[in-house]
């Protein structure tokens, strides 16, 4: 198990030699001791992507796009080793360790094919006389601040389109969960990375090691994925250097049932857009929408289909100690029980699967993120009133909804206030198409074509008149 910092192609204790735990949310256990990087190893880290960006952003867009591919290859030979330190570290059931570790690969194939298909442009000037000519360019250093629900995917989601387009980087994986990142690390060298293109520090404090890298005025562009609070601060701190920033911030996500819908598909959809990775997911369903003539009945097969769902623990007593507030918050409020309820006792940081009705609309966990397996249901009688309902949040990362009528989906495709629509389904996330929010939920977007371009810089070039015209 790799528990040190990786600067540079090579692993190496702290500075100061301390550590931090790494524990098995299933379990409270320790699984590791893992080196607490220093505001000197940040620089160290920065100074290895800054030596290395020259070389890295002049390789052959074909050499990028083999290291890649290799990359995708190597992580799927491996899936059996990632998904069990997935489980170990984070806490999802095994069988959602292998789903991530395949979605988690995909970006590395995703974008070995977009390397080669960066492009820019030649015209005429609008008079006929220069010729305009545009080219791409790496952004150069990164520095990637990733989140704990989904290690590597997460990771690679970031780390692919910076290889695929030319650009170094340092990335700073959550605390609770850093192990998977390394193994990433050590799986990109193998597939032929050099020295000083990605470099990994860990640490529990994250503000004095990467704070001082974003006052300095190599680093040229920050993506980070987590809370929206954190995420304004950074972008404050951001300002000085005006870095290009990427940001995956928080959501509020509706899910929407109507009237016309196919209940049992919408239910299951349900299962799978509020409990997939435990409801521990920017992208989870946090509000249930449901028009009142298909309340009962969705209700009754939603709970059905979660009693049964497996889960498991969420990923520290911090996050359970939440959930529990906003289920109590909840019921303080007049909310009855459909389904579960209450934290597990024992060890480990479970919580039921739970389903409530009656929520009220002051209720906490209408306008803040849940972050675990509760479902807040709450009914509406129009479709004004079910996008008024949907769009009353800062959030605007994802809306779900179900309805069999093809007009009133293109409706709601122009009236919801999101990046991302999942119609008829419970699962958007797909690295060929653009991840991202408006609002509160972010700025710029990961996957697709668009991916990329999050990492390069344009360049025009005015050209004289090859005629001799001007």
């Amino acid at each position: 198990m790799l528990t040190k910092l990786y600067i540079d192609g090579k692993w190496l204790d702290s500075s100061d030699g301390r550590t931090f735990e790494v524990l098995d949310p299933s379990t409270e256990e320790v699984l590791a001791a893992v080196a607490e990087a220093t505001p000197r190893d940040g620089r160290k880290a920065l100074d290895a992507a800054v030596a290395a960006q020259s070389a890295w952003g002049k390789t052959a867009p074909r050499v990028r796009a083999e290291i890649l591919r290799k990359a995708f290859e190597l992580v799927t030979a491996r899936t059996e080793e990632f998904a069990k330190l997935i489980t170990s570290e984070m806490g999802k059931p095994l069988a959602e360790s292998r789903a991530e570790v395949a979605y988690g690969a995909e970006f590395l194939r995703w974008f070995s094919e977009e390397a080669p298909r960066i492009s820019g442009r030649f015209t005429t000037a609008p008079d006929g006389k220069n010729r305009l000519v545009t080219v791409k360019r790496p952004v150069g250093p990164c520095l990637f601040v990733t989140p704990w629900n989904f290690p590597l995917a997460m990771a690679t989601r970031k780390i692919a389109p910076a290889i695929a387009a030319g650009c170094t980087m340092v990335l700073k994986p959550a605390e609770l969960t850093p192990l998977t990142a390394l193994l990433f690390a050590e799986v990109l060298t193998e597939a032929g990375l050099p020295a000083g293109v990605l470099n990994v520090i860990t640490t529990t404090d994250p503000g004095a090691v990467t704070g001082p890298l974003l006052t300095d005025p190599r680093l040229r562009k920050l993506s980070f994925t987590g809370s929206t609070a954190v995420g304004k601060k950074l972008i404050a701190q951001s300002a000085d250097q005006v870095l290009r920033v990427s940001m995956e911030l928080g959501g509020n996500a509706p899910f929407l049932v109507f009237e016309d819908a196919d209940v049992d598909a919408a239910a299951d959809g349900a299962v799978l857009a509020k409990l997939r990775n435990g409801g521990e997911a920017c992208v989870a369903a946090n509000r249930f929408l449901v028009h009142r003539s298909v309340a009962a009945e969705f209700t009754a097969k939603l709970a059905e289909r979660m009693k049964n769902y497996p889960l498991g623990p969420l990923v520290d007593a911090k996050t359970r100690a939440k959930v529990t507030e906003l289920v109590d918050d909840a019921l303080d409020r007049g909310a009855e029980v459909a389904l579960g309820g209450a934290a597990l006792e024992g060890k480990g940081f479970f919580f039921e699967a739970t389903v409530l009705t009656g929520v009220s609309a002051d209720a906490r966990l209408l306008s803040e993120e849940i972050f675990g397996p509760v479902a807040p249901i709450v009914t509406f009688e129009t479709e004004e009133e079910a996008v008024r309902l949907a769009n009353s949040t800062e959030y605007g990362l994802v809306c779900f909804a179900y309805t069999r009528d093809l007009n009133r989906g293109l409706r709601l495709a122009e009236s919801l206030e999101t990046g991302m629509l999942g119609l008829n389904t419970g699962i958007v996330s797909n690295p060929a198409a653009p991840f991202g929010g408006v609002k509160h939920s972010g700025i710029g977007r990961e996957g697709g074509a668009e991916g990329i371009e999050e990492y390069l810089e344009t360049t025009y070039v005015a050209v004289s008149d090859p005629f001799g015209s001007n």
